[in-house]
């Protein structure tokens, strides 16, 4: 029990921290959780880690929100998702609560609009690094048929424009298929 509170302690600071200290959107968050629990504590192996984003990225809502409750559920059943939903959500509620008080002041600002812009580029980076990683990761999978579904959606959506929820729902049916083909020859 102690352990589970050491736990469950660890992922309050730990998703309260990186949500705070997170400008960006989701994706951000979710390179700097693996950062944490896969590379920093070793809590997940990064395999199940990339498992968890496509299941954050699949659901309905903020992948922020939704990759904290997955990392939670996985390292502390219901009261992990739970303690860690809380963190996450905590800080940006904070800071929303506080600008949107000042929000004519921060509108007209030219300093917070240059800042803004500023963390705009530093975003796109911190973006692009997470595509690379996890694409390496299919790469290294060595999966023919994963690597073709990454160009595939990649090549859909960047130059046929096809929608991304469209390319999700046939990803995820490809996967389920492959799951049960991949079942029935181990049971044969």
């Amino acid at each position: 029990m102690e352990n589970k509170k050491k736990i469950l302690k660890t992922l309050f600071v730990s998703t309260l921290y990186l949500s705070a200290f997170t400008f960006g959107g989701g994706y951000v968050i979710v390179t700097l959780m693996k950062k944490k629990f896969v590379d920093e504590y070793h809590w997940i192996e990064e395999a199940e880690m990339l498992d968890l984003v496509a299941i954050a990225q699949s659901a309905p809502g903020a992948i922020a929100v939704n990759g904290a409750i997955v990392v939670g559920y996985k390292l502390a059943g219901l009261w992990g998702a739970l303690v860690a939903t809380v963190a996450t959500i905590i800080p940006p509620f904070v800071i929303i609560s506080l600008i949107s008080v000042f929000y004519a002041a921060f509108r007209s600002n030219v300093w917070i609009a240059q800042l803004l812009e500023g963390m705009q580029a530093g975003v796109g980076a911190v973006i692009a690094s997470v595509v690379w990683d996890m694409g390496a990761d299919v790469v290294r999978t060595k999966s023919p048929l994963s690597i073709g579904i990454m160009i595939v959606s990649f090549v859909a959506t960047c130059f046929f424009h096809v929608n991304v929820v469209l390319v999700i729902v046939v990803v995820a049916v490809l996967g389920v298929i492959r799951a049960l083909v991949a079942g029935r020859r181990k049971r044969s």
